[in-house]
Parts: structure tokens; C-alpha cells; sequence
């Protein structure tokens, strides 16, 4: 298997009273509740755990973009993984994911990827995503192109990377009249692209297509869901008339790991509530806009995650008994990852061992037991 130390940057002093009185961390908090002072020693904590990873053996360190959060302080992940380059030596950099359709000129990212991936040497991971429906409502983009765009700017980028410049792209959504890349990616055809998703029908039919093949990571989910989506994916690649492998197939979840399970429960217990209900969760009409998704991909996910739409507050337990989080000793980590792998074959990890309002202490102590407990055993 891969490991993946994967990274939201939350912005853990705020003011969670303050904070309960709007209806998300996203968009409309006001920005007032961010103190630069402490957003800089969460940074530089941050890129601290992240450096960490690289000694402890992890085979990825793992970032991602959001917009106008204290759910995760990386609008520009870019910048971080620039900074990451720098203190780090051999371990992969995925950057899961940047938001295609956000942009209006996906030539900047092509950029962006192809300098850090020079920069680096060829470590970078390109992670691309449409971003979940909140970003548009903070961009002003319509939801309703968000396919379209972000299909097209993918076209663009990979273009850019792998063909010979100039030359002119035409579609719907952007029309570049010189399509000429300097520099141009390290690694051959292109950095790898991955592409983190909550399930939806259309991408795990995109990700899979035979001239795709994109390692698919599934979020943010129960065991079953992890299990029904990645085995969409599967199916989907069966369709197209081969057999997905392990590397294509990934996981990302919340993991904590100390000596018992109700130790485990009770340092990290509070941290994953705040997760999903103070940073995560937000209403319907934020988390999916008009025109987001198809009708149908809108019902399967009303009906399957109803947990990330939720009036009330979702407790420890609860996250706990369904998967989404895997919090125990560690024995109890490998048996719920073990399961997962019989269930599914995947050979990807995404490890979120900072999480909520998680402490450095105990965030240090759990990269550490999760790299001499559980990484050996399934390598």
C-alpha cells in the first residue's frame, strides 16, 4: 500500500461559540474571528507535521485548496507545496486537489503544476477537483458549468503538459489562442493525476475511462459508501473493457491511534466532532447550488450522506460506528483498514491524522504510532 499524510490546515482557535452563531464556517463567517497572528503559528505548526511525515517514512504528503473557510487555511495550495519543496528531500507531493472550473484561465495552473514539479525534481501529484459547491457561492462561478469546465480545463492542462506549443485550444467555456508552456513538467508524460471525489456517478465515469485511468479517492464516507463507490469504480472500468488495479483505487479518512480504543476515543473524540459538525458541515443549498449535479447524482447524495447536510450535531460515536472516522488502538486501525482492503483491493491510503481542533502533541503522537504500527503491516 501508499501512504498518504494528508493535510486541511484548519483554523483551530476559533471561536467556536462565536462560530455556532452562522450557518457555516464557510463564506459567510465573518473573517473578524481570524486572528494573523494565530493563523501564522497554525502555519508554521502545519508545515511542520507535514515536513515530519518525510522522516517517518510516509510515501506522500498531501494538501488541498479551499476558499473563505476556517475549515482549511490553503486557498493557494500551491504556495504550500512551494514552501514543502523547499524543506523536503524525496517524498511525493499531491496536491488534492485544485479546483479546475474556479479558474478562468486553467493555463495558470498548468503552470503552477509544471514549476513545482520542476522545482522538485518530479514529486509533485496533481490532484484535481471540481471543488464541493460551497467554493462557487465564494468565487461567484456558476455551479451550473462546473462539468463543463472543469472537464475542459482539464483537456487544457494536460494538453499544455504533453503536446508541442504553440497551439490553439477552442471550446466552450475558454479559448487560449497560444497554448505554449514554458517550463514544461519534470516527469514524462506528466505528473500524476488523482482525482479525490464524494462519489459522484459522472466523475467515477470520467475518472475510469480507459484514456484516464486516475487513481480515484473517495472522501468523507461511511465504510459501506467507500465500499459501493469504489466498487462503481471497478465496475465502471469493467464496462470499458478492463480490470482498475489497486492503484487506482483510494481512501481517505480521519485516523487516530492510541493504546485503547477508549483512550483513542477520548483524546481525539471532541477533535473529530468539531470536523465535521463546526468546520465541515454546512446546509444544503451552500453544500450543493442549483445546478451542481444532475437531479439524480443530487438524490443519491441527499439520501447517502445526509450526515454532511445535518441540522443536528454528529457525536463521536456515531462517526466512529459508520467508518467515516477510524479511531482506536491499533489493532482496531488495522482491522478496519485490513477490511476495507479485503473489501475493495485499494492500495491507496489517505491518512488525515491532523484533524478539528487536534493538538500538536497529540497530532505528533499519532503520525508516529500510525507509522511504527500501522504502515509496517501493510507494506
Amino acid at each position: 500500500m501508499q501512504f498518504t499524510c494528508f493535510h486541511l490546515m484548519p483554523y483551530r482557535p476559533l471561536d467556536m461559540v462565536e462560530r455556532r452563531k452562522y450557518r457555516a464556517a464557510w463564506v459567510v463567517m465573518p473573517n473578524d474571528l481570524y486572528d494573523p497572528e494565530l493563523g501564522a503559528q497554525q502555519y508554521e505548526s502545519y508545515l511542520e507535521q507535514l515536513v515530519y511525515a518525510e522522516e517517518l517514512g510516509f510515501d506522500v504528503i498531501g494538501v488541498n485548496e479551499h476558499h473563505q473557510t476556517a475549515y482549511g487555511m490553503m486557498p493557494a495550495p500551491n504556495l504550500i507545496a512551494s514552501a514543502l519543496i523547499q524543506r523536503t528531500k524525496k517524498i511525493k507531493i499531491a496536491v488534492l486537489g485544485r479546483a479546475l472550473p474556479l479558474t478562468n484561465n486553467p493555463m495558470y495552473i498548468a503552470e503552477e503544476f509544471a514549476m513545482l514539479d520542476t522545482m522538485s525534481r518530479g514529486r509533485i501529484i496533481a490532484g484535481f477537483v471540481r471543488g464541493i459547491g460551497t467554493e462557487y457561492h465564494a468565487t461567484g462561478i456558476n455551479p451550473a458549468f462546473s462539468h463543463e469546465r472543469y472537464q475542459e480545463a482539464h483537456d487544457i492542462i494536460v494538453q499544455a503538459w504533453t503536446k508541442p506549443g504553440p497551439f490553439e485550444y477552442e471550446g466552450e467555456h475558454y479559448n487560449v489562442r497560444y497554448v505554449n508552456l514554458w517550463p514544461k513538467p519534470y516527469q514524462r508524460p506528466h505528473p500524476p493525476i488523482w482525482i479525490p471525489s464524494q462519489g459522484s456517478s459522472e466523475t467515477v465515469k470520467w475518472a475510469s475511462a480507459p484514456e484516464r485511468k486516475y487513481p480515484f479517492l473517495v472522501t468523507f464516507s461511511s465504510h459501506e459508501l467507500v465500499k459501493r463507490y469504489l466498487t462503481a469504480y471497478r465496475e465502471s472500468a469493467r464496462a470499458y473493457g478492463y480490470e482498475a488495479h489497486g492503484g487506482q483505487l483510494g481512501w481517505a479518512v480521519p485516523v487516530y491511534i492510541a493504546d485503547t480504543d477508549e483512550k483513542a476515543k477520548a483524546e481525539a473524540g471532541y477533535a473529530i466532532e468539531t470536523l465535521f459538525n463546526d468546520f465541515l458541515a454546512t446546509p444544503w443549498e451552500m453544500l450543493l447550488p442549483p445546478g451542481y449535479m444532475s437531479l439524480s447524482s443530487m438524490k443519491n447524495t441527499i439520501r447517502n450522506r445526509g450526515q454532511l447536510g445535518v441540522a443536528r450535531r454528529l457525536t463521536a460515536d456515531e462517526l466512529i460506528a459508520n467508518g467515516t472516522a477510524v479511531i482506536g488502538s491499533p489493532k482496531t486501525v488495522r482491522e478496519q483498514i485490513q477490511k476495507m482492503r479485503d473489501a475493495t483491493g485499494l492500495e491507496n491510503l489517505v491518512a488525515m491524522l491532523q484533524f478539528g481542533v487536534l493538538n500538536d502533541e497529540l497530532t505528533k503522537r499519532n503520525m508516529e504510532r500510525f507509522s511504527a504500527e500501522i504502515m509496517p503491516h501493510f507494506r
